[in-house]
């Protein structure tokens, strides 16, 4: 059974998916024709081909191509794409995380969970200063503990970790759900925060280079604070016209590198690099930070600092990331391990359905879950 597609639907989900036209036409070797409408598509392969094009089904049936808005408040600067409309990756993610946090709070409220007294607490009045301190020590994640870490990525791992016990889930992941064909782009977000008072969330773009994930992560901890949900860029080198990303990057250095620690440890007659490297190992967070903190204070011109900064990205970028590593411990960082163990342990018992479970983690197998729950230490 054929049906009737505008061609001008057809040309909106294919420029939308962001897909390579020659990828689709090995899969669809008649798109040209459903394009040019000389023929239509039947049920099935219209089905199959909003699938393969992130399209919802129904939208292929309306008479314009739907305006697509950002389901939450958009604080990107512009330079990283604010005004270009959302990708299906980026609008999933946020889809998926909205559910997610949606399960969460219910179940936070059936288990008899308080709200969380820090969550919207702060206000972009509040100086920065203090406020960076009560997340901190709301955190538990002080610099003494750090300073004991081996390497930053280590302390990113222990951010994460005291965060999500004081009760924010947070999820990093650098695909949508577990579909390894569907990478998020570093270059169109940094992460995002969906404020709530027992169920905060906190998504970090895992595509995203290990060296901003730290900033993006004390970041949206901000927003978290002021009780404001947005999606946004996060990164250290910029100094934004909204005042709640002004304020939000401000706290994030602070929390990361207190100011009044940092002009005590930092010695302005060492070389730069080297200087750079050693407070790196000691604050236990990237070079880049580091970096904006002695522009910060004063030790290096604005010039200097941006011919600086993009040396030290240059070479960061060019540093294998790793692959590969445990599926379930990678699991348990892209939902939250609180998210994780809930929702397992509310299923095992019955309170949530085995389907619904599944497509919260992106499970398709009855093994997969069980042994998710068993490295979970759940079951």
């Amino acid at each position: 059974m054929q049906v009737v597609i505008k061609s001008k639907l057809m040309r909106w989900a294919i420029e939308r998916s962001g897909l390579s036209p020659d990828k689709l036409l090995k899969r669809f070797p008649k798109i040209s024709a459903w394009e040019s409408g000389k023929s239509q598509p039947t049920l099935k392969q219209i089905e199959s081909f909003a699938k393969a094009t992130y399209t919802p089904f129904g939208y292929f049936f309306l008479s314009e191509p739907p305006i697509e808005r950002m389901p939450i408040p958009d604080f990107r600067s512009a330079s990283i794409g604010q005004n270009k409309s959302p990708s299906p990756n980026l609008l999933d993610i946020i889809y998926i995380c909205q559910q997610r946090q949606d399960w969460y709070r219910d179940f936070a409220r059936s288990s008899k969970e308080e709200s969380l007294t820090f969550a919207g607490s702060a206000s972009i009045n509040d100086g920065i200063e203090k406020t960076a301190a009560k997340i901190r020590h709301t955190l538990g994640f002080d610099l003494e503990e750090r300073r004991k870490m081996h390497t930053w990525t280590e302390a990113l791992r222990n951010f994460i970790e005291h965060a999500d016990n004081a009760g924010v889930l947070v999820m990093c992941s650098s695909v949508v759900l577990n579909n390894n064909h569907r990478h998020l782009d570093p270059y169109e977000f940094g992460g995002f925060a969906i404020a709530d008072d027992i169920a905060p969330l906190v998504f970090i773009n895992g595509s995203d280079m290990k060296a901003r994930q730290m900033f993006t992560l004390a970041h949206e901890l901000a927003h978290v604070w002021l009780g404001q949900t947005a999606v946004s860029d996060a990164q250290i080198t910029h100094i934004p016209e909204n005042d709640v990303e002004n304020w939000c990057n401000k706290v994030a250095a602070e929390l990361l590198v207190p100011m009044a620690v940092f002009e005590k440890e930092y010695k302005k007659d060492n070389e730069l690099v080297i200087e750079m490297n050693r407070l790196a190992r000691q604050f236990k967070v990237s070079t880049l930070v580091i970096l904006r903190r002695i522009y910060d204070s004063g030790g290096v011109s604005k010039q200097r600092f941006w011919s600086e900064y993009n040396k030290e990205l240059e070479r960061l970028q060019d540093i294998p990331r790793s692959k590969g590593g445990d599926f379930y411990l990678s699991q348990a960082a892209r939902v939250s391990k609180r998210f994780a163990c809930a929702l397992v342990a509310s299923t095992l018992e019955g309170q949530t359905l085995y389907r619904d479970a599944f497509r919260l983690l992106g499970f398709s197998k009855q093994a997969t879950f069980h042994d998710f729950g068993v490295k979970l230490g759940v079951i």
